[in-house]
């Protein structure tokens, strides 16, 4: 008997799965996350040292959707100057109840839309109404996807990146500009990015904090997607420790949150600081943000049930829009 796996490109996957899916997705799996019925075991991580890079192997079983997801995502961090993409990734999404394959598809875009779509959901629950300012740190793919998701749960009015790389930022702000409609400007400093920004993204592989605490002002929220390594933090500790913390994954922050695990494990917080979890307050079983003047941070390293749940809607939309291409199995 022939069986067929749908096959979805880097396109396929941006067309099934538009930015307000996206973060309905995440909805979803957060909530399912908090439920308890994810299995969601620990990623897998194997180290390239001489070549600069990292691969992750990501496996999860939704009970009530009866889906697997497996990504495996590498990351090499001489590829841009090479001129290739920085993460390359595939997902395969199976039955849960034959075990049978349904779809492969192009993990790299699948992870900038559900991590930035994570974002857009965190932003939704935790950011004040009236927030309408934006600052991004990065300019690459995840800080694309960043800023599209807060501009589909707020009325952005106005942009800034920083990046080091001018070029790369110059490019970021007049595509996002474009495909916004919103004012984005470059900006010369990191304090100038920052300056009574109402939202602030960061997206990059910096190992030290990418702004100051001083910088960021009162009421602002914060979406921190970019490190997921113990001794990385983008976030100064300062900001941590008088923010309102709110985490994807406990368990995973625990053991790769640098952002969190640093000032920790320098007596400045405890774990209860980071006790809370999105899930549980798409659930309204614990509160997101609990003043105007709050700061909140929203820091993610990502989940598997995050790729099952993006992979499971865009494999649908797909089918239902007659996307990607079948292969016999």
């Amino acid at each position: 008997m022939s069986r067929w796996v749908l096959h979805l490109s880097s396109e396929a996957v941006r067309r099934a799965l538009p930015m307000s899916e996206a973060i309905a997705a995440m909805r979803e799996a957060f909530a399912e996350l908090a439920r308890g019925g994810v299995k969601l075991p620990p990623r897998l991580r194997m180290d390239a040292p001489a070549e600069n890079g990292v691969a992750l192997v990501m496996p999860c079983h939704s009970a009530s959707q009866k889906l697997f997801s497996l990504k495996f995502i590498t990351l090499f961090q001489d590829n841009p100057r090479r001129g290739l993409p920085l993460i390359q990734s595939t997902v395969l999404l199976s039955d849960g109840c034959t075990g049978m394959p349904l779809a492969v598809m192009d993990g790299a875009t699948l992870t900038s839309l559900r991590t930035g779509a994570a974002s857009g959901l965190a932003t939704d629950l935790l950011a004040r109404p009236e927030s309408a300012t934006v600052a991004i740190f990065g300019a690459g793919v995840q800080a694309r996807t960043q800023l599209e998701a807060v501009a589909c749960v707020r009325r952005i009015q106005r942009a800034r990146v920083f990046d080091p790389n001018m070029e790369s930022a110059a490019r970021f702000a007049t595509e996002m500009q474009q495909q916004l409609g919103v004012e984005v400007a470059c900006a010369t400093s990191p304090a100038e990015a920052a300056d009574e920004a109402d939202i602030i993204c960061t997206a990059t592989t910096s190992p030290v904090p990418v702004f100051d605490d001083r910088d960021v002002k009162c009421g602002a929220h914060i979406n921190a997607v970019g490190v997921f390594q113990p001794n990385m933090a983008e976030v100064p500790a300062a900001t941590v420790c008088r923010a309102r913390v709110v985490v994807d994954h406990r368990q995973s922050a625990l053991e790769e949150a640098g952002d969190l695990l640093m000032p920790l494990h320098g007596g400045l917080i405890g774990a209860e600081h980071f006790s809370t979890e999105l899930g549980e307050v798409v659930l309204g079983l614990k509160p997101g943000r609990t003043a105007a003047n709050e700061i909140t941070l929203f820091k993610s390293v990502g989940v598997a049930i995050q790729d099952l749940c993006a992979a499971s809607r865009a494999f649908a939309n797909a089918e239902r829009l007659g996307l990607g291409t079948k292969l016999q199995w």
